[in-house]
């Protein structure tokens, strides 16, 4: 096969990487939601989730890691923190936003994150916002205040603790991206991110130790296996998807492909939860990719 065909061939799988990751990462919210029904709390339900998925990430960070230099103090600090805010944090908030929204309200506060990470370096590195990625900005919280607002219509004040919850899963991993640039070079992308969710997983694990009796970890075998395939299929496949979507097509590319996330998520929501697809949620949702489409033309 030549290379001008290889190339092409190259572009077509890294699309279909990329597309098959954010539809794997959308159905995160879909399977916590389905665990709920069986009486499950997050503390319990994020244990499970992290400690199937910690043999993978110990792999993936083993892996990474072959032939490397070791990590320096700093370096060590670097992962902690930034474990504990892109992995532990950011999750444990999301799961337990989970438990007061639907997954397509969800979804698409979590899409807002490329507006939470300029807006932190706006206020960290004194970074310019250009009008595009303003009209962007405000395109998209509109979209998402438009489906909000029909939500906390029918759901009253969960609604609104439940997206804040979210939002602060949202702010929590945007942290992690603005201050995870310096590790990236130093570490690479597969080793900061196996040795990361290292530190997420021990922490979600000591977390259900702490604040739950042993009994809790009785749960329904449902239970289990929706966390098997949470841990797998929606935790660490689309990560790895997702980097060898951006080997092949580069970073932005493989983002705008990442749009079709909120809709995968919201059909998945409406054939397997029964979520209501409404015109507020099709208006809202339009709203969102658009602005999010013009926020990224403006980078």
């Amino acid at each position: 096969m030549s290379k001008g065909q290889e190339a092409p061939q190259n572009i077509a799988f890294g699309l279909l990487l990329a597309t098959f990751g954010a539809i794997a990462f959308s159905g995160k919210a879909i399977i916590v939601k389905l665990a709920y029904r069986y009486g499950v709390d997050a503390v319990t339900l994020i244990m499970y989730r992290m400690l199937f998925a910690l043999p993978i990430f110990a792999l993936m960070a083993w892996w990474a890691s072959r032939g490397k230099p070791p990590l320096t103090r700093r370096d060590w600090w670097g992962v902690l923190g930034l474990g504990f805010s892109g992995y532990y944090l950011a999750s444990f908030l999301d799961f337990a936003g989970l438990a007061y929204i639907s997954a397509s309200l969800e979804r698409l506060i979590l899409y807002l994150n490329p507006t939470l990470v300029l807006i932190l370096g706006r206020l960290l590195y004194q970074r310019h916002i250009t009008r595009y990625q303003a009209l962007g900005m405000a395109i998209s919280y509109l979209g998402v205040l438009l489906v909000f607002g029909h939500e906390i219509g029918l759901a009253g004040s969960h609604a609104a603790l439940g997206a804040a919850l979210v939002f602060g899963s949202a702010i929590s991993y945007a942290v992690y991206l603005s201050f995870s640039g310096e590790l990236v070079k130093r570490l690479g992308s597969l080793r900061l991110v196996g040795l990361a969710t290292l530190v997420a997983c021990v922490l979600c694990i000591a977390q259900f130790v702490l604040l739950r009796p042993m009994s809790a970890a009785l749960v329904a075998p449902e239970v289990i296996w929706l966390s098997v395939v949470n841990a797998t299929l929606c935790t660490a496949a689309p990560v790895l998807m997702v980097m060898m979507a951006i080997e092949r097509i580069g970073a932005s590319l493989a983002a705008q492909t990442g749009m079709v996330g909120p809709m995968s998520t919201i059909a998945m929501g409406a054939l397997l939860l029964g979520e209501p697809f409404t015109g507020w949620v099709a208006a809202g949702t339009l709203l969102v990719i658009a602005g999010i489409f013009v926020f990224m033309r403006g980078r």
